[in-house]
């Protein structure tokens, strides 16, 4: 069984997600944050492709991105940065990035190599679900990719049941249209699209991303899903860390 199926089936909500970019806040940490992630209790992890052209990443995203490229960071140097990921970290990975990467490094590879790491699923926001069933749906299965789709508010009824049909793991729900960053809690309409996505019945669970940065929205996003992603607030919290196990225990311990 996939290790996102297992963390879903053993634990039914208040998952904790973190986004990171590899690269960031200096080469060579992805592996560390990986591992201090999960010893301080994270359930799952996103490793951030970085891109030249993120254009569902707000400013904070935005800027780690920047600064890992500058350092030379590519989807061939994370995957030999990671390569020995599964001797250590036993939590499910996902990969986050653009499909423009994915296919200059070649679907079928791409898919082959990081299995072989032990990565457990990709998000890849501009792969259209249409594009993904018609040419690579069966290249993911083969070798054991979960991808995961997103929703926003704006994500007609129907589309929503066609994203769950093809949805193996969970769906990323995004609580707002706009790009991702922090905010102190979530509006009332927003709860409302969490509460109305729940009332669907989906088959997959859903976790939250986009806003989330402390306890607060952590628990507010969690009420009416499996739990939350976290991703510029962390990104902003190791900035220039010169003591990364230190910086992440704490940051963890204020979603607490």
């Amino acid at each position: 069984m996939n290790r996102i199926n297992q963390l879903f089936n053993d634990t039914q909500d208040k998952i904790k997600s973190i986004y990171f970019t590899a690269g960031h806040p200096a080469p060579n940490t992805a592996l560390t944050i990986i591992q201090e992630l999960e010893k301080n209790g994270i359930n799952m992890i996103e490793i951030g492709m970085p891109f030249s052209d993120p254009l569902a990443d707000g400013p904070t995203i935005q800027r780690s991105s920047e600064f890992a490229l500058e350092q030379g960071m590519s989807v061939k140097k994370l995957l030999e940065e990671i390569k020995d990921v599964r001797q250590t970290v036993s939590i499910p990975l996902l990969l986050m990035g653009y499909f423009n990467s994915v296919q200059k490094y070649g679907v079928e590879q791409f898919c082959k190599d990081i299995s072989a790491i032990g990565i457990d699923g990709v998000i890849l926001p501009d792969l259209p679900l249409e594009y993904y069933e018609a040419n690579y749906q069966a290249t993911f299965e083969k070798h054991n990719i979960i991808p995961v789709f997103l929703i926003t508010p704006q994500t007609p009824d129907e589309r929503i049941r066609q994203t769950d049909k093809l949805s193996k793991g969970f769906i990323y729900m995004v609580s707002t249209a706009a790009t991702t960053g922090t905010q102190s809690g979530y509006a009332q309409e927003t709860m409302d699209y969490f509460k109305r996505i729940k009332d669907m019945n989906l088959s997959v669970p859903t976790v939250t991303g986009f806003g989330i940065s402390n306890k607060e929205t952590l628990e507010q996003a969690s009420r009416y899903s499996a739990g939350g992603i976290i991703g510029s607030a962390f990104v902003k919290a190791v900035d220039g860390s010169e003591d990364l196990a230190g910086d992440i225990a704490d940051f963890v311990k204020t979603l607490s």
